[in-house]
C-alpha cells in the first residue's frame, strides 16, 4: 500500500471516529461506520463466491453460465454487491417503499467500490419509472443510486436519456415467464449512444427481464457496450 494512500485511509478512519454515532438501522446498536454498524456489515450477504460475468450467478470457476451461453442478455456484464437474501432484502425494500432515501446513498457507495475502475463507461442510465409510479412513490430509487454512484466515479449522468412508455404491473408481483412479455417495448431511449458505453443502475436484478428491454432500447440508439450495475443479484435459492 502506498503511503499516500495509507494516510487517506488513516484520514478516513479519523473522520468515522469523531463523528456522531448513529443507531444501526438493523440492530440498533449505536455505529460509528454508517447506516448499519461493521458487525452487521459483515453479516450481509456480499456477492464474494465466483459467480457468471454476465449475469452474476453462481458459477464454479467464474465463467459465463449455460443460460447465458443459450440465451445471452442484451447487457453484457453484471455488477451486484449483494445477493438478494436476508436482511439485505429488507434494507432494499426500506429504500424503495419505506422512504429511506439514505439507503441509497449508502448502497451506492457499496456499488461504486466495487466497480471495475479500469473499465468505465461513457455514460450511466438509471432504470426509468413510469411517471405515474413516480407520482405515488414520490422518487426513482435507480436515479438516486446512479446520480451518487456518476458523482463518485466522475461519470456522466443521463437521467432523463430513456423513458418508461407503458405502467406495467410490478415484476415482482408477476410469474417469472410473464415478465419478459410485462416489460416489452416498455422503453424509450431519445439519446444518441452511437458508439457509447453504456451502464444501466437499478436495486435488484432477478430475471434480468427489465434490465434486458432496456438495454434493447439503448442498443437501439447505437450503443455498442451495455453493463448493468445493481445492488443486489437475487440467486437460486431466494427465487
Amino acid at each position: 500500500m502506498s503511503i499516500l494512500r495509507s494516510v487517506i485511509l488513516n484520514i478516513r478512519t479519523g473522520i468515522k471516529q469523531v463523528l456522531p454515532a448513529q443507531p444501526c438501522v438493523l440492530c440498533g446498536r449505536m455505529s460509528h461506520a454508517g447506516l448499519w454498524c461493521a458487525a452487521c456489515d459483515s453479516a450481509l450477504p456480499y456477492l464474494e463466491a465466483a459467480h457468471c460475468p454476465t449475469c452474476a450467478l453462481p458459477a464454479p470457476a467464474g465463467e459465463v453460465c449455460g443460460q447465458c451461453l443459450k440465451h445471452p442478455p442484451l447487457f453484457g456484464r453484471t455488477t451486484a454487491v449483494f445477493g438478494y437474501a436476508f436482511p439485505l432484502d429488507k434494507l432494499i425494500q426500506a429504500m424503495k417503499y419505506g422512504e429511506q432515501i439514505a439507503l441509497a446513498y449508502a448502497f451506492a457507495e457499496k456499488l461504486a467500490h466495487r466497480i471495475d475502475k479500469n473499465s468505465l463507461p461513457d455514460c450511466i442510465i438509471p432504470m426509468p419509472l413510469h411517471p405515474a409510479k413516480l407520482r405515488e412513490r414520490g422518487f426513482n430509487q435507480s436515479q438516486l443510486l446512479a446520480a451518487k454512484i456518476a458523482r463518485e466515479l466522475g461519470l456522466e449522468l443521463l437521467p432523463d436519456a430513456c423513458r418508461r412508455v407503458r405502467d406495467t404491473p410490478p415484476q415482482s408481483a408477476l410469474p417469472w415467464k410473464e415478465r419478459k412479455k410485462n416489460v416489452r417495448d416498455a422503453f424509450c431511449c431519445d439519446a444518441d449512444f452511437t458508439g457509447k458505453r453504456v451502464a444501466l443502475v437499478d436495486d435488484v436484478l432477478t430475471t434480468g427481464a427489465s434490465l434486458n428491454a432496456l438495454a434493447e432500447a439503448v442498443q437501439k440508439c447505437g450503443a455498442v457496450e451495455i453493463s448493468a450495475w445493481v445492488v443486489a443479484r437475487t440467486l437460486p435459492h431466494n427465487r
